[in-house]
């Protein structure tokens, strides 16, 4: 491992001077304590809780009621999907059917291509 003697730190030191200025600099180490100081004190909240960071027991309780079989509900729901494509489709078709029948019939109107 390197050993950080004083010129690989004056050199950070230029470095991170060099990167925010003198002026923000202040605000920098303030911020950083500020949060220092917040961490410390959750680490320490939770140590003193010594709680288990596993589920309580009333989360593992169960609440009776209706189960529902997971797989009849998806098999009734594409069902419908199935049935309500099937009813688009028929109308498609005839829609298809009409506009055939529609252009099919003979019209009687020529136009004079020559000028």
């Amino acid at each position: 491992m390197p050993n950080l003697g004083a010129p690989e730190l004056i050199i950070i030191a230029i470095v991170i001077i060099a990167l925010f200025g003198w002026k923000k600099l202040p605000d920098m180490a303030r911020s950083l304590g500020r949060s220092a100081r917040v961490f410390k004190s959750e680490v320490d909240e939770l140590k003193k809780d010594g709680k288990p960071t596993t589920p309580s027991e009333a989360s593992r309780t169960t609440v009776p009621g209706d189960v529902v079989d997971p797989s009849a509900e998806e098999r009734r729901v594409a069902d419908e999907r199935v049935a309500e494509a099937e009813r688009q489709a028929a109308a498609a078709r005839a829609e298809v059917e009409r506009l055939r029948a529609a252009s099919a019939e003979p019209t009687d109107i020529r136009r004079d291509t020559t000028l």
